[in-house]
């Protein structure tokens, strides 16, 4: 019985890293862009962001994710996901990148708008274009500062990834719940414990030793 809870749960953690990273992977850059958006000169565009945003951030995941599922079949008509599980994988990642896109957003934005003014004046005189400055000056500066923040919200995702199971989207959690139902077990749930624990144990040793790298530009 411990082989097959073991292997049950395995492909439910490997479902889990994959939505985990595939977040991360469409929510950084789209963070960064929403970000620039945010901080634009053009007034529309920057409070149309700004609003989409605030949305974002003060609605719950869980609820995003059943509009983004179940919104447009029943107010176009048209289940644009497709059906079956994939359907449902693609659901899940869409919600889950504009929720931590939008997260990821206000924190690139603090840091950007933290660098001082004098460096990028510096840049212009050395014949620097906006560009060159903001990559060969700002960035790396920035990312010093939003590694601490950023690190909380990635570990939170791990967390935040059994919320797929809402629209049936199997992952761990779903997959150690499975076996209440089918053996009268709980302790499988206990196991799923230590596969978060373990996963954000090796996240935050990863990201303590980036902080560590990135400390000669301490200030």
């Amino acid at each position: 019985m411990i082989q097959e809870v073991l292997i049950s749960l395995n492909n439910g953690f490997l479902k889990t890293l994959q939505l985990f990273a595939c977040t991360l992977l469409g929510a950084i850059p789209l963070g960064l862009l929403i970000a620039f958006g945010s901080m634009s000169k053009f007034l529309p565009l920057k409070g149309l962001i700004k609003t989409f945003v605030w949305i974002i951030r003060g609605t719950p995941l869980m609820l995003q994710l059943l509009i983004i599922y179940y919104g447009p079949g029943l107010l176009l008509h048209n289940n644009i996901w497709g059906g079956g599980s994939e359907g449902r994988l693609i659901a899940v990642l869409a919600a889950f990148i504009l929720n931590y896109a939008c997260y990821f957003s206000e924190i690139y934005r603090g840091g950007i708008e933290s660098i001082a003014k004098g460096q990028y004046e510096a840049g212009q005189v050395l014949g620097m274009t906006k560009t060159q400055i903001f990559f060969r000056i700002v960035l790396l500066q920035v990312i010093k500062r939003i590694v601490p923040p950023m690190s909380n919200e990635i570990i939170t995702l791990v967390k935040d990834t059994s919320l797929a199971r809402i629209i049936a989207v199997y992952e761990i959690i779903w997959a150690g719940q499975a076996f209440i139902k089918s053996a009268g077990l709980i302790w499988p749930l206990f196991f799923t414990g230590l596969y978060y624990l373990l996963f954000c144990g090796i996240l935050t040793l990863l990201f303590g030793y980036i902080e560590k790298k990135l400390n000669y530009f301490h200030q």
